[in-house]
């Protein structure tokens, strides 16, 4: 079996009882960055083998680890922070479990862009998550793309990319669109800033962002019928 087990995306509370009696019981655990595995287990108490597992390496172990699968052992794969998967190595190894008939099962826990969707005030019955947007090739094309989509938009981003992403949101979306800024969610700077593109846009000149970000934008429809 292969266990998809969320971890905490700030406050190491934010864990199920479930995931930690997974993560006590399987095999192995494959980590994208061992180090704060490692930390998230010592407080926890728990003692098991940990592997890495992220970009770089995921290809050459994908083989080995389906045939451990096939032998019987059970293994939890985690990121440094949320659901494995969502932004975040895990799909090869998912893909792969399908294609194999291997059992596996995704535990509810962690995901940044619900808090920080609900938190917005912006619609949630229909969105659309982006995730990272390109960095150079495709971006403009991806942008263009969503200027008229009429769901609200989730897009993940760095927060030394934040105004860049924002001064683009309003050229593509325009400067009156709502969105929402979070930072830090669940953590003790936890920050969400709701308002327009351009207030956004001078809210964090004049205070520089930290902290993974989560940006929420209005979709093209609700901004018309707000509009009307």
């Amino acid at each position: 079996m292969l266990y998809i087990v969320p971890t905490p995306i700030g406050n190491l509370e934010d864990i199920t009882l479930r995931a930690l009696n997974v993560l006590k019981a399987v095999d192995l655990i494959l980590a994208e960055d061992t180090r704060n595995t490692l930390f998230l287990l010592k407080h926890y108490n728990i003692s098991k083998p940990v592997r890495p597992n992220h970009q770089h390496n995921e290809h050459k172990i994908l083989e080995d680890l389906i045939q451990q699968l096939k032998a019987g052992k059970s293994i939890a794969i985690v990121s440094d922070a949320g659901t494995p998967g969502i932004s975040d190595p895990g799909f090869l190894l998912i893909r792969a479990c399908v294609q194999s008939g291997i059992p596996l099962t995704t535990l509810p826990g962690a995901t940044a862009f619900v808090p920080a969707l609900v938190n917005s005030g912006l619609p949630c019955d229909s969105f659309t998550f982006v995730g990272f947007l390109p960095h150079k090739k495709g971006r403009q094309t991806r942008l263009t793309q969503l200027a008229n989509e009429p769901r609200t938009l989730i897009f993940y981003e760095s927060p030394f990319r934040l105004l860049k992403a924002l001064e683009e949101f309003k050229k593509f979306f325009g400067a009156d669109r709502r969105a929402s800024v979070s930072r830090e969610l669940s953590k003790l700077y936890e920050e969400n800033k709701q308002g327009t593109i351009d207030e956004l846009i001078k809210y964090f000149t004049e205070r520089p962002a930290k902290g993974e970000i989560v940006i929420v934008v209005e979709g093209a429809s609700h901004k018309k019928q707000d509009d009307e």
